[in-house]
């Protein structure tokens, strides 16, 4: 017997069954050799929400979550926030290495020369209420966008993939700060290359109204590591819809409207806007003591703290505030910045919240930010939206190319009804 096996008893047979081990996992298809009858199917796995089970083999982040590490090809997300930019991280993400100084400039050139967004697409934002949430016109855009570009149909042509991740690198700023325009009541300037990928979008979002030439270094500092700290992050909710759609074939710009969808739930991507609604409603700090008490009786959500992968402090979260308090000694504090402060001291002296692990999260300080820049709350998701962007093309290129992937198609276990007679109207 190998020792690279695990061995299953089903104990309404006797039978035992040797399940090889590869790569730490069982393979899920080697359950159906667990049969109460011969003619009978096999197991099953159940896990909601896929809490332990692996979809994919791949090789673009892990996420150790008992070390508390994040690293993008290998690399610690420490180095490459503090020492790399958005473009280069993203080529490593995509293209699994760091590119060469000549690969650097054809791959920038490429993606910035792609910056023009159609006017259909803009037509299209136009034709949202300015209320409207933002996000809600983002996932209409990516939809839309796939329709301008028909090759994006010949999903298992490198050369064709390649051109799409051109157009929705570049395109997706863009669209973004359309959006952002729209939204805020003034026309967005065209795209302008050559002040490069994270000042060209902070200069169509008019720097969000912060636009002395002091404060725009700290900006575009603070914009590209938020960008790189949320390019990726293994296989989360969005990310498993961005592959599960692409398992289809869908062209990427549907694949990514749906990403997108999912991003926006405040389970997800829609968390920071959480907290900036939770600090609201804590109103002082003279209420934060309060507050904790019914999170501890289970009366309120502390929201942007703790992990369901991480059991130790989210790395990301002590990038970003390093960065928060940088960014607060151009913006200044406000009475919500003062709070957060407060509230996280406050919650970590508490044995409650230490037993438990529950730090502060990368949501937490990513909305202290975007509110210390005075950016709108309903904006912060398209914000991780277009950083994630690099991470669900990543995530979409692998499994285009990997062999061993099929349609996406889980099992279920059913508990419906059995066979009934069907009954006419006129005798229910």
């Amino acid at each position: 017997m190998s020792s690279n096996t695990v061995s299953i008893t089903d104990n309404r047979t006797g039978m035992t069954y040797d399940l090889p081990i590869i790569d730490g996992a069982i393979e899920a298809r080697s359950l159906q050799k667990v049969r109460h009858v011969q003619e009978g199917t096999g197991l099953v796995s159940y896990d909601p929400g896929y809490l332990n089970t692996a979809t994919a083999i791949s090789r673009v982040t892990l996420v150790d979550g008992q070390k508390g590490t994040l690293s993008y090809r290998g690399y610690p997300i420490e180095e490459l926030a503090r020492r790399s930019n958005h473009l280069e991280v993203a080529y490593l993400l995509i293209n699994g290495e760091l590119p060469t100084a000549a690969e650097d400039r054809h791959w920038r050139t490429s993606i910035l020369s792609h910056g023009e967004v159609d006017a259909s697409i803009r037509n299209l934002i136009r034709t949202f209420t300015p209320e409207a949430h933002p996000m809600a016109i983002l996932i209409s855009a990516l939809a839309a966008l796939g329709n301008l570009y028909p090759d994006s149909k010949n999903v298992l042509d490198p050369v064709s993939r390649r051109q799409q991740v051109y157009r929705l690198l570049g395109q997706v700023t863009s669209i973004a700060a359309y959006i952002y325009g729209h939204t805020n009541g003034f026309d967005t300037p065209d795209p302008d290359p050559s002040v490069g990928y994270i000042g060209n979008f902070l200069r169509m979002c008019r720097y969000f109204g912060l636009d002395s030439l002091e404060r725009n270094p700290i900006i575009q500092k603070a914009m590209n590591a938020l960008f790189i700290l949320h390019a990726d992050h293994e296989q989360n909710c969005s990310t498993s819809v961005m592959r599960a759609i692409g398992s289809s074939h869908a062209d990427p710009y549907s694949s990514m409207a749906g990403a997108t969808a999912a991003l926006y739930g405040p389970l997800h991507g829609g968390a920071n806007e959480a907290v900036l609604k939770m600090l609201g409603e804590i109103e002082t700090k003279d209420n934060i003591s309060s507050f904790l008490d019914k999170v501890m009786n289970r009366q309120a959500l502390l929201m942007g703290f703790g992990h369901r992968v991480y059991k130790n402090m989210d790395p990301r979260a002590t990038l970003i505030k390093e960065l928060a308090y940088e960014v607060f000694e151009v913006t200044g504090a406000n009475p919500l910045i003062d709070i957060a402060k407060e509230l996280e001291q406050a919650a970590l002296t508490r044995d409650y919240f230490r037993d438990r692990r529950l730090y502060p999260n990368v949501d937490f300080y990513s909305g202290i930010i975007y509110q210390a820049l005075g950016i709108p709350a309903p904006f912060y998701t398209v914000l991780f939206s277009v950083a994630r962007a690099v991470g669900w093309l990543a995530h979409w290129n692998e499994l285009v190319e990997d062999p061993a992937q099929k349609i996406a198609r889980p099992k279920q276990i059913y508990r419906g009804p059995n066979a009934r007679t069907f009954i006419a109207m006129e005798e229910r």
